[in-house]
């Protein structure tokens, strides 16, 4: 195995098992966002409007809070789904995996762990 530390980039196979490891994370990225949208919207009918008005006042504090709980999940999951396509697009410039602070190869498992990490470790407890 290649040391870290005398490469100045990932392989083209590396890169491309990368890519697919992002693809798959952004479909399931998605899929989990749609449902979040879903649960914001409030799709189902599961809350108090065929209930008495005592009942109804009562949870639409809670409706709101989740709505905005929701609101929020979603907000960060497409925060997520961006971040992972700028990652493929930094596979498709070969620049993928490159610490934009130390200029160092990322740990491979770091990168599987965080497949949009743009920092090394290193570079991530110096700030």
């Amino acid at each position: 195995m290649t040391d870290v530390n005398t490469k100045d980039r990932y392989s083209d196979q590396e890169l491309e098992e990368f890519k697919a490891l992002i693809e798959d994370k952004i479909e399931k990225a998605q899929h989990q966002l749609q449902q979040y949208v879903d649960a914001y919207k409030n799709g189902s009918s599961n809350d108090t409007e065929d209930t008495s008005p005592t009942f109804k006042s009562f949870d639409e504090g809670s409706s709101t809070l989740s709505k905005e709980a929701n609101s929020q999940l979603a907000i960060r999951q497409e925060k997520f789904i961006r971040d992972l396509k700028n990652a493929l697009i930094r596979i498709e410039n070969k620049t993928y995996g490159i610490c934009r602070v130390t200029g160092k190869l990322i740990n491979k498992e770091r990168l599987k762990l965080v497949p949009h990490a743009t920092l090394s470790i290193e570079a991530k407890n110096k700030q």
